[in-house]
This record gives structure tokens, C-alpha cells and sequence, in this order.
């Protein structure tokens, strides 16, 4: 999927129009460094952003850094009712906006237009009210890709001390009364694969260190505060070492104790010995409340599972600081440089160099 040895090639969409996204693309976009290793079209709205632009230059501090829309590259998608858009209000109209600049970045991306997929936050509401019952962004982007194994894999780099950290949901948008009857064995070896995997892949981690957390207080404390860690977690981690001796796995940590090294390598604490390379999390809270308290105004979540690269900043439309000129891009401005390196490695694996070969030969025979 990816344009072997060239620069990256992403499509950037707009997100909710009706939220924070054009802002954040804007100032992302003013710093060069962001943009300058990629080639970057902004999927949604050249007159949405132009209306930003001029709105944040006529009512802000005028030292505030913006792209100017007119030297972006935009391709523009027709929606419907795009006149019944309010700024700070999601409604139908902006769940269809922003449902189709999705729906656009995907299709292009699998016809090979596109390396990967930036995307601004849309709203799950919009979406439903829209008529689109999907419960984010994650599950339209497996469903058109035809991948049924795929996860939430968040991943923040330290302004401190540079460490990386990667934290994997097992589960996702579900209620918590439902996450014991949702976790299972074979879900986790699904999710551990994909985890083992994106590290090699992604980040060129060959034998790398999982943290895996346990579900109960103390991990159950032997059975006292939960069962769930002796019934079945303690049994499937022992033969998942078994099976992949070449990982370091640790677990089930009791999930209060489990966040202490990351947060010791991301402020630098000196006295942190080896923390692990990625942690997985068995429910969202349980992974976003530590991730978001170290790292949120520069968390960036990428959908591993793929077969192409697809990142996003960790926040979502914040439709009450809508156009006020406010929000903070330093998550965009991640999530745009994290989707470049990820493409550069994928770029960069042995197949990618086996299929450019194959390709040459292709030409050459034409």
C-alpha cells in the first residue's frame, strides 16, 4: 500500500466542520517542520477553511500562526446540507460532512492515492444522527479496508526525555459492565498479535517488552477481589510465553502499579529501569486515563491492523471552544509527523523493497 522509497503521501481530513478540526489543521500546517517530509492534501472543505482562517485572523491575536488555505492543497467533497453546519454544534449535517471526507480519504487511499490518513475528530453523535451507526472512526476504517483484526494503539513521545510510549486498548467503546464478558482469551491473543506485530512493523521492535494489565483491584488479589486473573489471564499469559519466547511479557500487573514506570520514563524520574516498549490495557479508561494525564496534549492514536498507516490526534471536537481561536494542534502536529515516520518504516521493511524491485521489472518489461 505504500509508495516505496518516495516521500509520504497522506490525505488529511477535516474531521466534525462544525468543530475544532479546520483550526488545528490550520496551525499544524503553519509550522513547516510538520509538513515539510510529506506530500499533504487536506480532504473536506477549501470554503470551511478559508472561513476559519479569516474568522482566527480577524478575532485573535494577530502573532497567531496560520496556514493560508490558498496555499493548500484541497480537495473538496460535496455534502449535502452543508448550510445547516453550525460552529460548535454537531448536528446531522456536520456527522454527513464529516462521514464523507472519511469515506473519500479511505477509498482514495485503497485505490493507492494515499500512504495513510490523518484524521481531526469527528462526533459519534453527528455520525448517528447522520444515519451512520458506527462507534468511531476505527471501525468505518476496518470495515472498508476488510480487516476484521485491528486496534487502538495510542502513542505519545516524551517533550521530557523522549521516551516513547505505546498503550493498546484490548477493549474499546463498550460500557464497562460489559468489558468481563467481552475479554477472552482468544481476544487478547488477537490483540496481542496485532501489538507484537505493529512493533516490528512500525517501530522496528523485533523482541520487544509487553506490559499486560490485569482486570481486578491487585489483579485479583488470588481470587479475593476478582476471579477472572485465575481463571483464565494467569493460564493464557503463561502460554502465550510458551508460544512467543522470543517477547518479554509481564502480567497481569495489577492495573494501579502498571502506570508507575511510564510515568517515571516520561518526566525522568533517573531511578526507571527498563520500561516496557508497549503496554496493553484491557479496557479504555483503564489505558486513557494514564495516557491522557502524561500526554494529552500530544497523545496520538493510530490504528494498527491496517494496510495502510492511519493516525489521529487524542482529543476529540471540543465543539465549546469552536472557533475561539484556542485550541491547542500540538496533538495534530504529532499525529501528522507520527503517520510520516510510520510510513517511512513501512517503506523501509524488506517486502516494501522486494515489491519496488518487482515493480521496476514491471516497467522495464513494458
Amino acid at each position: 500500500m505504500t509508495n516505496t522509497h518516495q516521500r509520504p503521501r497522506l490525505a488529511l481530513t477535516l474531521g466534525d466542520p462544525a468543530g475544532i478540526g479546520a483550526e488545528v489543521t490550520l496551525k499544524a500546517l503553519a509550522d513547516s517542520e510538520v509538513s515539510q517530509n510529506c506530500d499533504l492534501v487536506v480532504v473536506g472543505n477549501r470554503h470551511l477553511l478559508t472561513k476559519t482562517y479569516k474568522n482566527l485572523t480577524a478575532n485573535t491575536d494577530s502573532s497567531l500562526a496560520l496556514a493560508n488555505p490558498d496555499e493548500l492543497n484541497v480537495i473538496d467533497v460535496d455534502v449535502p446540507n452543508s448550510g445547516e453546519i453550525i460552529t460548535g454544534v454537531g448536528n446531522a449535517a456536520s456527522g454527513a460532512a464529516s462521514f464523507a471526507y472519511m469515506k473519500y480519504a479511505i477509498a482514495q487511499t485503497l485505490a493507492g492515492d494515499f500512504d495513510g490518513i490523518v484524521t481531526a475528530p469527528i462526533a459519534k453523535s453527528a455520525w448517528k444522527a447522520a444515519g451512520f451507526d458506527y462507534p468511531g472512526q476505527t471501525e468505518l476504517l476496518a470495515e472498508k479496508a476488510g480487516v476484521e483484526r485491528f486496534g487502538m494503539l495510542f502513542v505519545g513521545r516524551s517533550p521530557f526525555t523522549g521516551w516513547t510510549l505505546r498503550a493498546l486498548l484490548a477493549t474499546t467503546h463498550i460500557p464497562l459492565c460489559q468489558v468481563s464478558s467481552t475479554l477472552t482469551p482468544e481476544l487478547l491473543t488477537k490483540k496481542l498479535d496485532l501489538l507484537a506485530e505493529c512493533l516490528e512493523r512500525d517501530f522496528g521492535i523485533k523482541n520487544g517488552k509487553i506490559a499486560i494489565a490485569g482486570l481486578n483491584p491487585h489483579s485479583g488479589e488470588m481470587g479475593q477481589l476478582g476471579t477472572e486473573e485465575i481463571d483464565w489471564l494467569i493460564p493464557w499469559l503463561k502460554a502465550e510465553r510458551q508460544k512467543r519466547p522470543h517477547l518479554q511479557l509481564e502480567g497481569p500487573i495489577p492495573p494501579d502499579t502498571m502506570w508507575v514506570k511510564p510515568g517515571q520514563a516520561w518526566y525522568g524520574n533517573s531511578n526507571v529501569k527498563n520500561p516496557a516498549d508497549a503496554y496493553l490495557a484491557l479496557y479504555h479508561d483503564q489505558g486513557l486515563i494514564p495516557v491522557k494525564l502524561m500526554a494529552f496534549d500530544r497523545a496520538v492514536n493510530t490504528t494498527i491492523g491496517l494496510p495502510f498507516v492511519r493516525t489521529s490526534p487524542d482529543h476529540g471536537t471540543a465543539f465549546d471552544i469552536a472557533g475561539k481561536g484556542i485550541a491547542d494542534a500540538t496533538s495534530m502536529k504529532a499525529a501528522i509527523q507520527l503517520g510520516v515516520e510510520l510510513v517511512k518504516q513501512r517503506q523501509s521493511l524488506p517486502h516494501a523493497e522486494a515489491q519496488r524491485r518487482g515493480e521496476e521489472k514491471d516497467v522495464m518489461r513494458t
